[in-house]
């Protein structure tokens, strides 16, 4: 899939997170740990994990459920894909906002990275876990890729759903609030 050079240069700028505004909340060897994970792409890892339940008081529940979302993480965007392909059957077929299939895998990817983004929110505890910026650098990221935003905000709901599913109804009121946040954070890509 040929990106354009607009595409090429929002890319590296549309970051969902920023741990600028988490000073406040943690220190600079917390922040660390997660700016590391984020720079890198990945979701935390059980030495980081095990690093943050010493350094965060009262950890240990949120960090645990980090640690199941991202054992499940493959599991749960796979669920999601499979209903956006169930709610918008055409999708992927030549012609559609999927096609070819190297623009289905990017969308695929996205929902992979929104959760891991969202488990930092967890981690952290931190429901307003996302960059201002970054978002807007992703809206016209998508925009330029012409991105089915309906189907994504369908396939993060979907996510919710699923991620939710793990959880008991105590945890899924709590955990909820991470995965509306960028929920509600995408719906204004199309109100701009």
């Amino acid at each position: 899939m040929q990106l354009s050079e607009r595409a090429k240069q929002l890319i590296p700028q549309a970051r969902i997170v920023s741990f600028a505004s988490w000073k406040n909340l943690h220190s600079d060897e917390v922040i660390a740990i997660f700016q590391k994970a984020d720079d890198q792409g990945r979701y935390l890892t059980d030495e980081e994990l095990f690093r943050l339940e010493q350094l965060i008081p009262d950890s240990s529940a949120t960090l645990k459920q980090v640690r199941l979302l991202r054992e499940e993480a493959a599991n749960l965007v796979t669920q999601s894909r499979e209903k956006v392909l169930a709610n918008f059957p055409k999708i992927t077929e030549p012609g559609h906002d999927l096609y070819p299939p190297e623009r289905a895998q990017a969308c695929w990817r996205d929902f992979w990275h929104f959760l891991r983004c969202i488990t930092y929110g967890i981690a952290g505890k931190n429901t307003q876990f996302t960059s201002p910026e970054g978002l807007k650098n992703m809206q016209l990221l998508y925009q330029e890729l012409q991105v089915p935003l309906d189907a994504m905000i369908y396939g993060l709901e979907q996510l919710k759903t699923a991620s939710l599913e793990q959880f008991s109804s105590q945890e899924q009121d709590l955990l909820a609030l991470y995965f509306d946040h960028l929920i509600n954070a995408l719906k204004q890509f199309s109100e701009a």
